[in-house]
């Protein structure tokens, strides 16, 4: 790997530092991801638990909170990939973020977890609630744990544009309306107003809010929890994208999921979205003189709890 022009980071140097200098072996071919994760936790010295929860592995790690305690905030982040995929920006760059800003906010006390999740890729013919986030959304209920604000952390790899997700809204819009689906779009908006909060605290200069491809908060939102989805996109790609979303408004939204059924739409779709879940979603177009943009917007979500 080079250096980008300008960037003032070596990205030979960036990735021998902790956590990073585990992610080649993280993203290599047939690596045991739940293996290198949990191994980089203990290299944090971040205590850590596996939830086993209908055939999906969960990696739970809590700094500030105690047994029993229920967390203000969740922050998460899957760890599978795509069987066809390094899954270097889809999802190790956000599984790495998400690891080195538990390690600077574990000693603050806030009681906030940190999931890495199993089972966010789902095959063509499976439902939201086949996602591993479905039943880790059940079990969070379960435990009491329903009030606590979600956020999930993926695609978070390439590019300088913080995205908050607004295709929960497409989800609930389909629902029947009743007073369950009005308090989760409440709720969702609650979390969005956090997100926009903590992106100016976190003084980030590049920040849109548009439809996103569906991730953990897909899982969540049928299990009937609250979760908004957080990714990140090159300005380049993201401001066309806005551009058509102000135009045409829900039909661009309807472009992401037609696009993987319907090839002649996938041109209207970022470039960085069209090589995830593929060969093209490589260590090469990551873009990690950016990453620190996300773990000060994850601190931030974090002490504004």
């Amino acid at each position: 790997m080079v250096p980008r022009a300008g960037s003032g980071v070596n990205r030979d140097d960036f990735f021998t530092a902790a956590p990073y200098r585990r992610f080649t072996e993280f993203t290599g071919p047939g690596a045991d991801r739940r293996a290198v994760l949990c191994s980089v936790l203990k290299e944090l010295l971040l205590p850590y638990a596996v939830l086993d929860i209908a055939g999906k592995r969960h990696i739970v790690a809590g700094p500030g909170v105690r047994e029993g305690e229920a967390p203000g905030i969740i922050l998460t982040a899957h760890y599978d990939r795509s069987p066809r995929s390094s899954g270097a920006n889809d999802n190790g760059a956000a599984v790495f973020l998400l690891a080195e800003t538990a390690a600077r906010v574990r000693r603050g006390g806030i009681p906030v977890l940190f999931v890495f999740t199993d089972g966010e890729e789902l095959s063509g013919d499976e439902g939201l609630q086949n996602q591993g986030a479905y039943g880790l959304g059940m079990y969070l209920r379960e435990k009491g744990f329903d009030g606590a604000r979600i956020f999930c952390f993926d695609a978070c790899g390439t590019g300088d544009t913080l995205i908050i997700s607004t295709t929960a809204d497409q989800l609930l819009k389909g629902r029947e309306e009743n007073p369950g689906t009005e308090a989760l779009r409440r709720k969702v908006q609650e979390l969005r107003r956090t997100a926009l909060d903590a992106a100016r605290t976190a003084r980030l200069e590049r920040v849109l809010l548009i439809p996103t491809p569906f991730s953990d908060d897909g899982g969540f939102l049928r299990a009937g929890l609250a979760a908004q989805t957080i990714t990140v996109l090159p300005r380049k790609e993201a401001a066309p994208f806005a551009a058509l979303v102000r135009r045409k408004g829900e039909v661009a939204a309807a472009l992401l999921s037609r696009a993987a059924a319907r090839p002649k739409d996938r041109g209207s779709i970022p470039e960085t979205w069209r090589c995830l879940n593929g060969p093209s979603d490589s260590p090469l177009r990551l873009t990690p003189e950016h990453w620190k943009q996300v773990t000060a917007f994850a601190a931030a979500l974090i002490s504004g709890s």
